[in-house]
């Protein structure tokens, strides 16, 4: 006689969701887990280093199901860990810090901020996707921090030299002083190449130094 065939379990039960916070520093970042009811089930703080981001994933698997993660400061030092969780197909939602009257009437801990972060999260006070840091914006942006670093750099380097040019010889600082920018730093790099030449004039200038010049 055939033995009735039992329907197939499942091989994982359902698991319950939990939700995110993390509270953000340079150096270290304090995560909390709580229920879709806001139950706490615990914090911990974690290294804020590619290592401790991966040790963050593996401790949350152990509460339940993460699809949501509350994260603080994403624009600087959470920036890292939300591009980290994003990856692993994790919403995340960028927590603002908490007023400084709401933290001194709950009292102030990293713990309880990154609890705050999850709760925010859960009641939909929070719901701002942050910039991920990645793709053509984030290129364009960096290459307009190079540029604006070049164009600072640069100005600095005009300044020190028409600095310089107040304790020079007066004949010449009246005949470099009518040259334009670009004109003063052409004229002072060829007399810097013609200097590379005069052994006996940067031998003098290293007098008294302590410095020697290497031979070719």
């Amino acid at each position: 006689m055939p033995q009735p065939t039992l329907p197939a379990q499942p091989e994982d039960p359902l698991v319950e969701d939990v939700i995110l916070g993390v509270d953000t520093h340079k150096d270290v970042h304090v995560a909390a887990v709580i229920t879709v009811l806001g139950a706490l089930l615990a914090h911990q703080e974690f290294p804020g280093t590619a290592a401790g981001y991966r040790q963050l994933l593996a401790w949350r698997r152990s509460f339940g199901a993460l699809r949501r993660a509350g994260v603080e400061c994403t624009g600087s030092y959470g920036a890292a860990l939300a591009r980290f969780l994003s990856r692993q197909k994790i919403q995340v939602v960028e927590v603002n810090q908490p007023d400084r009257a709401l933290r001194r009437k709950r009292g102030k801990t990293d713990a309880v901020d990154a609890e705050a972060a999850a709760r925010a999260v859960l009641s939909g006070r929070a719901d701002i996707t942050p910039k991920t840091g990645e793709g053509p914006a984030a290129d364009m942006r960096m290459l307009r921090l190079a540029k604006e670093s070049a164009v600072k750099a640069r100005t600095q380097a005009k300044n020190q030299l028409k600095a310089v040019l107040l304790g020079v010889d007066p004949a010449l600082r009246e005949a470099l002083s009518k040259l334009s920018n670009t004109a003063l730093i052409t004229a002072v790099r060829r007399g810097l190449r013609q200097l590379q030449y005069r052994h006996d004039v940067l031998d003098g200038c290293f007098t008294g130094t302590g410095l020697r010049r290497q031979s070719p």
